[in-house]
């Protein structure tokens, strides 16, 4: 009798090779992520979707804070057509990052979203920053 697991069999590998290649087209990870953020000049803007308010209280360096309500064409023309934009919310409870990717991709623009968001990063032991740590510095 097979498994919860194997009684619906696996796809052909040449399926599951276009259905994961397609899936990273869509999403990153924290991991990525925090490894490309340590470049000089990283190839992605990296936003974070939450209001301001919660990103003055806790956000990942070098992210800019643009909520998803603000992604509009009058907003988003400071950025060439060609930027990549990577966006993250709170976490997988959260679907803010996913409206910003929609937000993004109506308006033409690359975007990935990096899945886990703020609980990924804080899983994987990743600093934050806040508004409040600059002013104790």
């Amino acid at each position: 009798m097979p498994s919860a697991v194997s009684k619906v069999p696996a796809a052909p590998s040449s399926e599951a090779e276009r259905h994961f290649m397609a899936k990273l087209g869509f999403e990153t990870d924290c991991w990525d992520v925090h490894a490309s953020m340590q470049d000089a000049s990283p190839d992605f803007v990296l936003v974070d979707v939450r209001s301001p308010e919660m990103y003055a209280r806790k956000h990942i360096p070098g992210a800019v804070n643009i909520p998803h309500g603000k992604m509009v064409a009058a907003y988003m023309s400071r950025y060439p057509k060609d930027t990549l934009f990577v966006v993250y919310c709170a976490g997988p409870h959260c679907n803010g990052s996913t409206k910003a990717a929609l937000n993004l991709s109506r308006l033409g623009y690359p975007v990935k979203e990096m899945i886990g968001g703020l609980t990924g990063w804080a899983d994987e032991g990743f600093a934050f920053h806040s508004v409040q740590d600059a002013y104790a510095a």
